[in-house]
């Protein structure tokens, strides 16, 4: 597990032995998995339990200003995307 960003007390989490599509969960006063790459190329959320629905707009604008050092991230630790 590879903390790759924290904000508004969640951490931004890829799991070394994960799966594809790239995806990044966040973990908290709650939990949820956002694939980094949706229809379109924007990030799209996959579930969310426990985060109060302003929390997750504010975490989901994270992904999006970040998405592109998560991807990278993701790159580094899983290989290339194919």
């Amino acid at each position: 597990m590879v903390v790759v960003h924290r904000a508004h007390g969640f951490r931004f989490v890829i799991y070394t032995l994960d799966h594809e599509p790239a995806h990044i969960h966040i973990t908290g006063d709650g939990q949820a998995k956002v694939n980094l790459l949706g229809p379109g190329g924007a990030p799209v959320v996959i579930y969310s339990i426990g985060i109060r629905r302003s929390a997750l707009r504010r975490l989901i604008a994270e992904v999006v200003e970040r998405q592109d050092i998560f991807l990278r991230e993701w790159e580094r630790i899983h290989g290339r995307r194919d």
